[in-house]
């Protein structure tokens, strides 16, 4: 394939403009193509907003990096971080406890935490391949979230961001949640806030409503999976007291 040139041209500053415009009608620029790129800076403000303070106990739930785990700690936690892969965490944190394993395998006390934090983490759960997921579970987000409900203090909170839009299952990447899944992700949980995020014409995360977000008709890049697009929805959730571990 032959390589492009450039060679610069200096004009008149009087005749950029003009010259600008003329090249944008004649070569008008390409169109703009939304992808997920920035949902973390949507996931982490919303999610450190909806922070309670501690003291309490917390559970980072798919950790990667730990930034998560940190605001918790800063806000009085002490925090188990757990993810599947080891993590190399860039601060280390008297307050931090990492824990490598698989969620649904490890052995957590019953009614303890004060807070879980699932910050875009559940919808991988039994997606096999990636993250090193070796086997397929169809229901294993479901299975992660009663594993939060049992685990969980009772007025327990649960943080969590997660794709949004029309329900689908875009392998080996993530679910996507719509009006389909996710009452089912929800069910053993009482919801007490929602909020949802989409793409705009710019490639920018706008705040939508309800319906805007889980309308979203995700697309689906089987090379990629930041080229994938989709909305992002942020939830709080609440173990209802009086509701013990089945």
């Amino acid at each position: 394939m032959p390589k492009k040139i450039l060679i610069p041209v200096t004009v008149p500053s009087w005749a950029h403009t003009p010259l600008l415009k003329l090249k944008r009608k004649i070569i008008p620029p390409a169109p703009v193509v939304n992808d997920i790129h920035g949902e973390r800076y949507v996931e982490w403000s919303f999610l450190s907003g909806e922070m309670p303070e501690g003291p309490g106990e917390a559970i980072d739930f798919g950790c990667e990096g730990g930034y998560m785990s940190l605001v918790a700690a800063e806000k009085g936690f002490h925090v188990l971080a757990v993810d599947l892969q080891e993590q190399d965490f860039c601060v280390s944190h008297r307050h931090v406890q990492f824990r490598m394993g698989d969620f649904l395998k490890l052995q957590l006390p019953r009614d303890h935490f004060d807070l879980i934090i699932n910050c875009s983490s559940v919808e991988h759960v039994g997606v096999a391949v990636r993250y090193g997921i070796a086997a397929a579970r169809s229901d294993g987000d479901l299975e992660a979230f009663q594993k939060f409900t049992t685990i969980l203090k009772e007025g327990g909170l649960v943080l969590m961001t997660a794709p949004c839009g029309v329900d689908t299952v875009m392998a080996p990447w993530c679910r996507v949640y719509g009006e389909k899944r996710l009452p089912l992700l929800f069910a053993s949980l009482t919801l007490e806030k929602e909020r949802y995020w989409r793409k705009d014409e710019k490639n920018r995360w706008v705040e939508v409503t309800r319906s805007q977000g889980l309308d979203y008709q995700a697309r689906y890049d089987a090379n990629n999976p930041h080229g994938c697009s989709y909305a992002l929805g942020g939830f709080v959730l609440r173990k209802a007291r009086g509701r013990l571990h089945d």
